[in-house]
């Protein structure tokens, strides 16, 4: 089959999948759907990171088109910060789960690695079975993050494979058999069993580039001295632990899938090893991989999964609405697993575009209607710039050029903001709560401070000043940028209030400012 043969068939599988929404809508009942410049916001921050212009925003509203918020997702999922976007979503999807905290390093390698494949509208079974396979120096392989996350450690990488992927936490039944799955203790070391012979090596350079991550084919010799960064045995096969003396050989482990029946002889090289457990992951025969990511993508768009855990899913675990799932993973099959027509299936469904419903409304059905989310780390880092109309490049400093590896991570201003704001993605949104260091940090931060100086004619508060001097227009303004919304009547009376109270124009905005990026609306796009 040739390339335009092939993408003429995955366009086909696409609008398939796009045709699912339709049918999905006349299958339930239909939610209210949220205004125009909500949805406007929502659809912005989802898919490019940042929320809208006020220009776009005026225009967005003022468009009589039917068909203006279809077109709007086209447009943002034409952007190229859609790949960068959810490229560093599924970049802490990966790292929140590291064993080694040296893993932080892999963040802009792994987000360069998935915003490239995501560019291309590579499918999310070729993403999968890259990083599974993947060998290489990680500072120029991103997708050797899972194994690095994990630091080469058989059982972790393991795990970690099947959560992402499957969304099945095996993990549980390392030690014992699973107390509520059907899982085998069993089942997991034989799983981990196709992972035994990846070892990390080091060599004389510097930060992530001293690493390097290959396959373990032949027994070390006796004199070898053993990698401290490698924490396994150095044994060629997967051995389980012996519960009553884990100081005795455990039991040796064929490799065998615990989706299926599928196997490999012991002695199988790593390569093949990998291989197939790659194909066996991302099988159609699997409909645990689908499943995945389609729970995934639902509930961080919508705001609930089909299932109660976003990757805690399994045979044993009953689905909301269970029709509606089956049929959304056989048409994402149909599209060659296809992420952005994904997105773009659920955005386009009555639950995502509803009125937001607060999680503790019992009323709202679950996974059927839209409630409030706190911004990522990622979104909101963006957030604040753009409402301040600061430029990203303007504050990299020179400590962050210069350092590299971990250091140049956590010490760039966007690595040290995710410090403070960002969580672990898997984690259940209402376990998701503020902090009294992210509250310091939007209150009390210098460059917060310089960026909101009114007296400062260079600031946009400054220009803005200057430029308007019609309060009630300032303050609409403002109101815009912050919140991607017109300032209610009552908001502007609040508003011009304080100005007269104030008795200092500068000063007076320079609080109103403050106060919208403090706010919780600022922080929650809903």
């Amino acid at each position: 089959m040739n390339s335009t043969t092939r993408h003429r068939l995955r366009l086909a599988a696409v609008a398939l999948l796009a045709g699912w929404a339709t049918a999905a809508s006349a299958a339930t009942p239909v939610p209210p759907a949220c205004d125009d410049a909500t949805f406007l916001r929502r659809a912005s921050l989802d898919l490019v990171g940042r929320q809208p212009s006020p220009a776009e925003i005026e225009a967005f509203l003022a468009d009589p088109n039917p068909g203006k918020r279809e077109a709007a997702i086209e447009r943002l999922l034409a952007d190229p910060a859609w790949a960068t976007t959810w490229a560093r979503y599924f970049r802490d999807v990966i790292l929140y789960r590291r064993s080694d905290e040296r893993a932080i390093a892999m963040a802009r390698p792994l987000e360069a690695f998935l915003a490239g494949h995501l560019a291309r509208d590579a499918a999310w079974d070729a993403i999968a079975r890259d990083m599974i396979t993947a060998k290489g120096v990680p500072s120029q392989s991103g997708e050797t993050a899972i194994i690095m996350a994990q630091m080469g450690e058989t059982s972790d990488i393991a795990a970690e494979v099947s959560r992402v992927f499957t969304g099945v936490q095996i993990q549980c039944a390392q030690c014992h058999d699973h107390f509520t799955d059907r899982w085998k203790r069993r089942q997991f070391h034989e799983f981990a069993a196709f992972f035994p012979r990846i070892a990390i090596t080091r060599g004389d350079g510097d930060g992530l580039d001293r690493f390097e991550v290959v396959s373990y084919d032949r027994e070390p010799r006796k004199a070898r001295i053993k990698n401290p960064d490698n924490p396994r045995r150095g044994d060629l096969e997967h051995e389980m632990p012996d519960l009553d003396d884990p100081s005795l050989p455990g039991t040796v482990m064929k490799p065998r899938f615990f989706l299926g029946s599928a196997a490999l002889p012991l002695g199988t090289p790593d390569k093949e090893r990998r291989k197939t457990a790659a194909r066996l992951v991302t099988s159609n025969d699997n409909p645990w991989f689908a499943r995945a990511i389609v729970n995934r993508i639902w509930a961080e768009l919508v705001g609930d999964g089909f299932y109660d855990g976003i990757d805690d899913l399994g045979p044993d675990r009953e689905p909301r609405s269970p029709e509606q799932l089956d049929e959304l993973c056989r048409r994402f099959v149909s599209a060659d697993h296809d992420l952005r027509a994904l997105v773009r299936v659920v955005m386009a469904t009555p639950a995502y575009q509803s009125v937001a419903r607060s999680r503790a409304d019992a009323g709202r059905p679950l996974g059927e209607a839209s409630c409030p989310q706190r911004l990522r780390a990622d979104q909101l880092f963006t957030q604040v710039l753009t409402a301040l109309g600061v430029d990203e490049a303007a504050v990299g400093g020179r400590g962050e050029r210069r350092a590299g590896g971990m250091r140049g991570e956590l010490f760039s201003p966007r690595g040290g903001f995710n410090q403070v704001f960002g969580y672990d993605p898997g984690l259940p949104r209402d376990e998701i709560v503020g902090s009294i260091p992210q509250a310091l940090l939007l209150m009390n931060s210098q460059p917060l401070a310089q960026a909101i100086d009114g007296e400062r004619r260079f600031t946009l508060l400054g220009r803005l000043l200057a430029e308007l001097p019609d309060d009630r227009e300032l303050a609409d303004e403002l109101h815009l940028r912050t919140l991607a919304r017109h300032a209610t009547p009552a908001e502007i009376g609040v508003c011009l209030d304080h100005v007269r109270d104030t008795g200092d124009r500068s000063e007076a905005f320079e609080d109103i400012f403050w106060a919208l990026v403090n706010s919780a609306e600022f922080i929650h796009r809903k």
